[in-house]
């Protein structure tokens, strides 16, 4: 077997060394990139129920203004059926029900004080009486709601609720 000079080892040497310290480095970077994965999926049930609280709560949210201009809207018209039919409850009734779609119209319970008489439901047939031009006129509609994320109830139910007075005309 020849022997290798000192001098010509050296580059081997240093080929060699080079090599493994590009492995060392991959395997560095290999393990920051598994680092940044169980990170990822440690996070992500949390960021998951996060964002899944926020749409629940969107949802309420929108139930509500939906509900309020419902409301408003069945007033409006309970206020303006001042000699124009027989029943004006249903009419706030079905003018509610209308403006409110993404509502489960089974669900909402209604009550309305016409000139200080307090009625509930979607009809009051007699209270076509009680229309007097510039006496008030109030619609409350309840909707009930619950917070649920996954499965879990956040909130227990509660009731959503919607008030609005309006001058009959």
């Amino acid at each position: 077997m020849p022997a290798i000079s000192l001098a010509a080892r050296r580059p081997l040497a240093a080929k060699l060394a080079s090599i493994g310290r590009r492995s060392r480095i991959s395997n560095l970077c290999r393990e920051d990139r598994a680092q940044s994965i169980v990170e990822f999926a440690l996070c992500l049930p949390a960021l998951l129920m996060v964002v899944t609280g926020i749409t629940t709560f969107g949802i309420a949210m929108n139930n509500y203004i939906m509900l309020t201009n419902a409301t408003d809207i069945g007033a409006r018209q309970l206020a303006l059926q001042r000699g124009q039919g027989s029943d004006p409850c249903n009419v706030a009734y079905n003018a509610v029900v209308a403006a409110s779609p993404l509502l489960k119209s089974a669900s909402l319970t209604f009550s309305y004080t016409i000139n200080g008489t307090a009625y509930s439901g979607s009809t009051c047939t007699s209270a076509t009486t009680n229309l007097v031009q510039g006496a008030a006129a109030q619609v409350t509609v309840t909707y009930p709601a619950s917070l649920k994320i996954y499965g879990k109830t956040i909130s227990s139910s509660f009731n959503l609720k919607a008030q609005t007075s309006e001058y009959i005309q």
